[in-house]
């Protein structure tokens, strides 16, 4: 038997519509859920409990009285650690904020909740959200669903297992590198990289960047445009973000799907050269030939995006330095590490390196884009590498080639961070370690909507095999597992944090 909080967010909004399900019935089941699953995984590190299911109360009472008419009335949502939540803590993960209650929403919970969401907690992330492994010295890591012992990815990490594990009906996430679309390949859900500017955020530092976005994490391509339509709306907040564009979020919400017969897909297992795992690189290549055999016509690609790595790295030093020189003389030793080390970069990088970075940016953005005028979509793998144990802070090699920093195994998100294209990470599957496997579908800028519905098009044709199609993780096998996230977590955060 399905438990509510299992049916995908549009199954639960169309039954909370229809009387069939109670907002109060979907917050209880999802709560169980979390007593079962979450001391285990350590997905969610605050848990709104009475003030989750008073709004749950004032939903249902808004449907007795006929309203209720919202996107996300009566849906559990879990909200990245990283966004600032009325009178719930917010640490960003980090130690230097563990008593930080915010007196207003951010932009995207405050439209969560205009939308009728129900904030039901915060989830886990690397301390200031820096890092693809989800794990800090304040709450320890973040486990696998599928296996605890491996990372979940981040950094939006605690979002994704919420959602895979049925912990909430949807999650918000944001993305610099790769932290929506990296975590959701690891755990076999759905994360979406919007065209930058689609969803407000006044919080950004920087009046025109890729970085800094914000966006939806959900089980399925329809729930993510559901949650997408939510948190791109306009409002108040929305005009202090200079990248906020006009759009009709209705569209993310009705996208006609294409036949996969009609679809020209364009594929590239490394954008040139990046640094790839043969292991990615063949589960990769089998879900190509699938696409393919179900009709849909496949362009090998002649791309390089391998300068992308290198120019990820000087914008992000330009971020770091733009973001926190007017707070950093105030952090002590509890603080992130990698942001000092990040800053301290920044400030050694000169303005002609960060020039050349710019406009090879520019070069870049201009090559991809031309990609369009012969395919639809771009397809490429999700991660570099399969998950990994928590415990190590990041690969330290792929198939032998050493992996520099925290950030050179992720060329495969972080060069389309560069160029800026709109992105959705879809899972695929299970690889042959029984891990959850994910690709990476780009669109064209501003053609958010296009890609859900291709998106929606690869879905279908995965779901229709039992070797691709999205899975659910096993809560029996979770509950037997002891990784004991929360503590060695903590100690193999303090450790690395004490080495760096």
């Amino acid at each position: 038997m399905t438990e509510p909080c299992d049916l995908s967010a549009v199954e639960a909004r169309q039954a909370i519509a229809e009387r069939t399900l109670s907002p109060v019935q979907l917050l209880e089941s999802c709560f169980e859920r979390i007593e079962s699953l979450n001391p285990t995984l350590n997905a969610l590190v605050t848990v709104a409990t009475k003030s989750a299911l008073a709004e749950a109360q004032r939903a249902e009472r808004d449907l007795d009285r006929g309203l209720g008419t919202g996107l996300l009335h009566g849906l559990p949502v879990a909200i990245k650690d990283l966004q600032d939540t009325k009178g719930i803590i917010t640490t960003y993960g980090s130690a230097f904020y563990k008593n930080h209650v915010p007196d207003r929403d951010s932009g995207i919970v405050a439209r969560v909740r205009a939308s009728g969401g129900i904030i039901i907690g915060k989830t886990n992330i690397p301390e200031m959200s820096i890092g693809a492994n989800t794990i800090n010295r304040l709450f320890g890591a973040t486990g696998n669903p599928y296996e605890p012992h491996l990372t979940c990815g981040g950094s939006s990490g605690g979002s994704a297992v919420a959602v895979a594990t049925g912990m909430a009906s949807l999650a918000t996430g944001s993305d610099h590198g790769g932290s929506l679309r990296i975590p959701a390949c690891f755990t076999g859900v759905v994360g979406h990289r919007a065209t930058p500017g689609t969803v407000p955020h006044e919080s950004r530092t920087i009046t025109q960047t890729n970085y800094s976005l914000q966006g939806p994490m959900a089980r399925t391509v329809d729930d993510a445009g559901l949650l997408l339509a939510a948190i791109a709306s306009r409002d108040a907040s929305s005009r202090l973000d200079p990248m906020s564009f006009p759009l009709d979020v209705n569209s993310y919400l009705s996208a006609e799907v294409p036949a996969i017969e009609s679809l020209k897909l364009g594929v590239t297992p490394d954008f040139g050269g990046l640094l790839v795992s043969d292991h990615v690189r063949g589960e990769f290549d089998a879900r190509v030939k699938y696409l393919e055999a179900n009709g849909a016509t496949i362009i090998n690609l002649s791309v390089d995006l391998t300068d992308a790595v290198e120019v990820d790295w000087q914008l992000r030093a330009d971020v770091f330095a733009t973001q926190y020189h007017r707070d950093i003389e105030g952090f002590d030793d509890t603080f992130n590490p990698n942001v000092f080390r990040s800053y301290d970069t920044a400030l050694a990088t000169s303005v002609l390196d960060i020039a050349r970075a710019r406009r090879k940016q520019m070069d870049l953005f201009q090559s991809f884009a031309t990609l369009f005028d012969e395919v639809d979509a771009v397809l490429c793998p999700g991660v570099s590498v399969g998950p990994f144990p928590w415990l190590e802070l990041h690969p330290s090699e792929v198939d032998g080639n050493p992996v520099e920093n925290y950030m050179a195994w992720l060329g495969l998100t972080s060069c389309l961070t560069v160029v800026g294209h709109p992105v959705l990470a879809l899972p695929a599957g299970l690889d042959v370690n029984g891990m959850p496997f994910g690709i990476q579908c780009v669109a064209p800028m501003y053609q958010d909507s296009r890609l859900l519905s291709m998106a929606k098009s690869l879905e279908r044709a995965f779901n229709a095999d039992t070797a691709y199609m999205r899975t659910r993780p096993n809560p029996e096998m979770i509950r037997s597992s002891n990784p004991q996230c929360r503590e060695l977590g903590k100690a193999a955060a303090v450790e690395a944090a004490d080495r760096t």
